[in-house]
Formats: C-alpha cells, sequence, structure tokens
C-alpha cells in the first residue's frame, strides 16, 4: 500500500483562535462597513485573508533571530542576506527593503515616468498602483486560456507572446522601461509561468532592448510546478530550476513575506551595477541605509534562512498539496474554480458561483462577506473592487474574473481546518440562490481602494 501523503514539519508552538456565534459576525461586518479588511483578527476563525507574512517561521529561523545584528551600517545579518540572494538567486547586488510594494516604490521611481508603458502578466495590486500613481500604464499580456476557470492548462500565468510584441512594437521602446513578469502569476489566480515562456520573454526582452523584472513573491511555487509539469525538470533540484528561471530577468522585486517565509521583509535584485546605484538613493529617502533598508538584523536573518528553507522540495511539497487539499474538498461540493490550483490559494470563480448578481454589485466582495458571516472564515476579493477605477475616465474596471482569493499560510493551519472551510463554503454554495444582491461603495480612496473601502449591503 502506497503511503499517504504528510507534512514534513511537527508542530511545536500553538496559538489559540476563537469561534463566533453568527450574531456576533453579523455586528462585527457591519462595524467593519463590510471590508474584510476592517476586522480585528480575534473576530476571525480560519484567517484567509492573505499569505503574506502569515505563515509560521521554522526552529532554524527563530534561531536566527536571536543571531541578529542590529548595527546601523555593514550589519553581519545583511551580508548574510546578501550571500543568500547571490547564491539562490543570482543577483549580486541588492536592497533591503521592509516589504514588496516598497520594493516596488523604490524601484520604480527609477524606472516609470509619466506617460511610459509597463506590460506584463497580470500585474498584481501593489504593481499597478505603482504605475499608476505615476501616470503610466498597465498593459495585461497574460494568455487568453488564464481567464476560462474551466479550461485546464499547465501554465496559465504565462506572457502571450503575441499580446508582448504587439505592445513592443506599437510605443516607442523609449517609453517601455521593463516587462514585469509576475511568478506566480496571482491575480490569474497563483497560476504559474512556464520555463519555456520565461526564456522566450527573455529573448524577446533582448530583441528589442527592453530589461525583464520578476515580481518574485512566489518565485519557489513557480520552482516547484516547473519541476511537476514541465518536461524537462522532473530529476532537477528547485534551486537549480530556481537559478535557470533568474538567469532571464535584469533585476527582481521580493516580497519576502510569501516564499521566504517571513513576517516583514522584501528586497530588490540586481544584475546591473549603475541601476542598483540609481536605487540606492531612493532606498535611502524611503526605508533607510542600504544595508538595513527598512530591516531589523533579526529579520534580515531569518528571511535568508527562510530563502533556503523555501526552496527546498520538502517544504514546497507540503504547501502546495494542503492547497490542493483545499481545491479538492471544495470540488465535492461543486464550489467552481480556477484550475488547475494555484499554489498559495485556491480562487473561487464568483461568476460561476453567483451569476444572478450583477457586476456592478460587486459579487466578489458579496460572496468574501456571506462566507465570513457563515463560519468567520476571511477571505479576499479579487475582482472588480480591487481592479480599481480606470486613472483617466474614473469608470469602475470589471476584469475578465471575479475571484475569491483563499490564501493558505505557510506552516499554520491543519488539514481540518481546510475541511471547516470547504464545508463552510459548500454550505453557502448550497444556499446561493438566496443571495439576492451585492453591495454598494459608500466611500473609497483614489487608488488601491480595496483596503479602506466602505460599502453598505445592497
Amino acid at each position: 500500500m502506497q503511503l499517504p501523503f504528510a507534512e514534513s514539519f511537527k508542530i511545536k508552538m500553538v496559538e489559540t483562535i476563537q469561534k463566533s456565534t453568527c450574531q456576533e459576525r453579523e455586528q462585527w461586518i457591519k462595524e467593519a462597513k463590510y471590508n474584510l479588511f476592517n476586522l480585528k483578527s480575534e473576530q476571525v476563525f480560519v484567517d484567509l485573508l492573505t499569505d503574506s507574512g502569515t505563515g509560521a517561521m521554522s526552529d532554524k529561523q527563530w534561531s536566527e533571530l536571536m543571531l541578529g545584528d542590529e548595527s546601523y551600517a555593514g550589519a553581519s545579518s545583511y551580508y548574510k542576506m546578501k550571500k543568500a540572494i547571490n547564491d539562490i538567486l543570482g543577483f549580486p547586488y541588492f536592497l533591503p527593503t521592509h516589504q514588496g510594494r516598497a520594493a516596488e516604490n523604490v524601484l520604480f521611481s527609477v524606472l516609470v515616468k509619466e506617460g511610459m508603458i509597463v506590460p506584463g502578466n497580470s500585474h498584481f495590486d501593489t504593481t499597478k498602483g505603482h504605475i499608476e500613481f505615476r501616470k503610466a500604464k498597465a498593459i495585461d499580456c497574460t494568455i487568453d486560456a488564464a481567464f476560462d476557470t474551466n479550461q485546464r492548462h499547465d501554465f496559465k500565468g504565462n506572457v502571450d507572446l503575441e499580446k508582448l510584441e504587439k505592445v513592443l512594437t506599437s510605443y516607442p521602446l523609449e517609453k517601455i522601461p521593463m516587462i514585469i513578469m509576475t511568478i506566480t502569476n496571482n491575480s490569474a489566480g497563483g497560476q504559474p509561468v512556464s520555463m519555456q515562456n520565461l526564456r522566450e520573454v527573455h529573448e524577446l526582452s533582448r530583441k528589442y532592448g527592453v530589461r525583464v523584472v520578476f515580481d518574485s513573491a512566489r518565485f519557489a511555487e513557480n520552482a516547484y510546478f516547473i519541476k511537476q509539469r514541465e518536461a524537462g525538470y522532473a530529476d532537477k533540484s528547485i534551486k537549480a530550476i530556481v537559478k535557470e528561471m533568474f538567469s532571464y530577468a535584469d533585476a527582481m522585486t521580493m516580497s519576502s513575506k510569501k516564499d521566504a517565509i517571513v513576517n516583514m521583509g522584501g528586497f530588490i535584485g540586481f544584475k546591473d551595477e549603475d541601476l542598483f546605484k540609481q536605487a540606492s538613493v531612493f532606498g535611502i529617502i524611503f526605508e533607510g541605509f542600504v544595508t538595513y533598508g527598512g530591516m531589523s538584523g533579526r529579520d534580515m536573518n531569518a528571511l535568508a534562512q527562510g530563502l533556503d528553507e523555501g526552496t527546498e522540495f520538502d517544504t514546497l511539497d507540503s504547501r502546495i498539496q494542503q492547497t490542493a487539499y483545499l481545491g479538492n474538498q471544495l470540488k465535492k461540493f461543486g464550489v467552481p474554480m480556477q484550475e488547475p490550483f494555484g499554489g498559495h490559494a485556491i480562487f473561487v470563480d464568483v461568476k460561476r458561483f453567483l451569476p444572478h448578481i450583477p457586476k456592478e454589485e460587486f459579487p466578489a466582495q458579496t460572496l468574501a462577506i456571506e462566507l465570513y458571516l457563515e463560519a468567520g472564515v476571511r477571505a479576499v476579493e479579487i475582482g472588480a473592487i480591487l481592479a480599481d477605477r480606470d486613472p483617466v475616465t474614473r469608470e469602475n474596471r470589471y476584469p475578465d474574473l471575479e475571484l475569491i482569493r483563499l490564501a493558505i499560510p505557510r506552516r499554520t493551519y491543519t488539514n481540518n481546518h481546510m475541511e471547516y472551510v470547504a464545508v463552510a463554503l459548500g454550505n453557502v454554495f448550497e444556499r446561493r440562490n438566496e443571495i439576492k444582491r451585492g453591495v454598494k461603495i459608500l466611500k473609497e480612496a483614489p487608488i488601491m481602494r480595496h483596503f479602506t473601502v466602505e460599502l453598505e449591503r445592497l
């Protein structure tokens, strides 16, 4: 008999979480203006809002915290992090930042100017926000298969090369500062990008003289899918695959709160010393001196250790198997999802779940509210609220995919929690026709509104 799957870790410490009543949750979500970001953590039973900074660090990472060098300049922790980034990812120059969006802010302050065009594969919210804040435009070149949740495709995160080349030939090249490759492609459902696609994008970039920047938050999960799905990589280690992936990038931004499994931290990796020096000016202004950049020494130590652990097959296998476990449990209830399942989250297809709720009533946010009311499970909307308004016309943008994301923190919950979530969402699916109306916006910020939006149920 084949042995069943078992996690590659054991639990050393636990944290108590509290259940609540439906009546309590009704009151709490109303007080939160129907924005799940406004809920207090103790009002949530299973928190799948994000996998960013919410994972459980290992014993070795906790040990590294105690060895942190908190010197303002030239700390040994900086050099430990520098070595890990160069050895594992292949970037000789880097700037630490306090998280991924800070890395984008520093890098884009050098590269992105008003009127520029930034093509890529489904830029995530902070990426698009930083681009549009600078009065530039993000153009999505993701393959069409990504927007059909029923279609089977191993690498739905891929860039459509014809779409990309059309952008590169339609605008002056001096107006295109970079091509952004998001690995994995979060907005399309945590979908991976193939090595072949990374290679071909790199070749196209050389043809037109445009740099390639990887948004690398879940690069290790991307490498795992390449190993599992792409011909020629089954016998290669995750670290070897990672090294090849980043050979096709000129620079990278990293939210280390994902695949480096830390609670806070990020960085920018560079291969070009001149670009590194230009970005260092903004790094000092926005984040701190170049050898700490908004991070404590202890966090840099934990990050360096996390990069090593996060690029080991067993760590990734445990993590991605749990995501698939939740997806397979939801399939038993008929819940429509983006398939194949992503690495860090299950993405529920709300257009198929609540087809009777019009897009103007934000069905994904409506479903996220219903899941919280059902069982105290917090998810996040990846739909029209997150897509924000067009920066020129100020009209709502309605994306092809209207999703809720169930993002699973690393090494945090058991499969019993996943079953709890599956039954909760299954219950909502069973009563979906009883959900008659959605929500409307009362107050919103001019950009990246989803974090602070105030809503009202219709």
